[in-house]
C-alpha cells in the first residue's frame, strides 16, 4: 500500500507548540502506512527580540521548511501560537509565501488539521482556528477538524484544558504552563485520528 505523507508544519517560540508537535507527530505515525515528519516555519524576528522575550532554542532536529515543500505531501497539520486572537506572524508570512501553489491550487484537495497555543482563555482557542481556516480554503485545501471525537476528554470541566472541535490546543499562561497530561493525550489521539482521515482521503480516485 502506498504510503501516506503527512507534514506536520509548526512554529513555536516558547516550546508549547513543539510540546504538541511532536505528540500529533506520534499520533500520526502509529497509523499503518503513514508517514509524518516534522516542519519548522522560519523565525522572522531578529536575535535580539528572541532574547529578549525568552525565546526558547530551536530544535536541531527539525528542519525549517520552504513553502514550495508542501506540494510534496498528502496532507498537512499546522501549528501556531496565537497573536491577538490570531496565528503568529511568522505563520502568516509563511503562508503569505505561498502564492505560487495557490497560483496552481497544487494543495487542492489535500487535507490540513491544526492545533495551536493561547496564553489564556481570552486568547483566541476558537478565533485562532477560525481565522486560519481561511487560509485552507484559499488553497482549496479540506480542513480536517477533530470534532467531539476524543470522547469524554471533550467534556472536561474539572480542570482548564486547551483545544476545541476545530483541533488540539494548550494554554501557555505566562510561558510558565506547561502542556497538561490531557493536552497531551488529546494532541496524540488528534495526530491519529487525523493521519486515518488523510490515509482514506487518499485511496480515493482524483476528481
Amino acid at each position: 500500500m502506498a504510503v501516506t505523507k503527512i507534514y506536520i508544519v509548526y512554529y513555536s517560540l516558547h516550546g508549547h507548540v513543539e510540546t504538541m508537535a511532536r505528540e500529533i507527530l506520534r499520533g500520526a505515525n502509529s497509523v499503518p502506512d503513514v508517514e509524518a515528519t516534522l516542519w519548522q516555519v522560519p523565525e522572522t524576528l531578529p536575535e535580539k527580540i528572541l532574547e529578549k522575550v525568552k525565546a526558547v532554542p530551536r530544535p536541531d532536529d527539525v528542519a525549517d521548511i520552504r513553502p514550495e515543500q508542501l506540494a510534496e505531501a498528502d496532507g498537512f497539520m499546522f501549528g501556531f501560537p496565537s497573536r491577538f486572537g490570531v496565528m503568529a506572524s511568522q505563520v502568516m508570512t509563511f503562508f503569505d509565501n505561498t502564492n505560487d501553489l495557490w497560483t496552481t491550487q497544487a494543495l487542492a484537495g489535500k487535507p490540513a488539521g491544526i492545533f495551536w497555543s493561547t496564553g489564556f482563555h481570552g486568547g483566541g482557542q476558537e478565533l485562532t482556528a477560525l481565522t486560519a481556516v481561511t487560509k485552507l480554503a484559499h488553497h482549496g485545501m479540506i480542513f480536517v477538524p477533530v470534532g467531539y471525537t476524543f470522547g469524554k476528554g471533550m467534556y472536561e470541566m474539572g480542570e482548564v484544558k486547551g483545544g476545541s472541535p476545530y483541533g488540539s490546543g494548550t494554554y501557555a499562561a505566562d510561558g510558565s504552563r506547561e502542556p497538561t497530561e490531557l493536552e497531551i493525550q488529546q494532541a496524540n489521539y488528534h495526530g491519529k485520528y487525523f493521519a486515518g482521515i488523510a490515509k482514506k482521503l487518499k485511496k480515493r480516485p482524483p476528481v
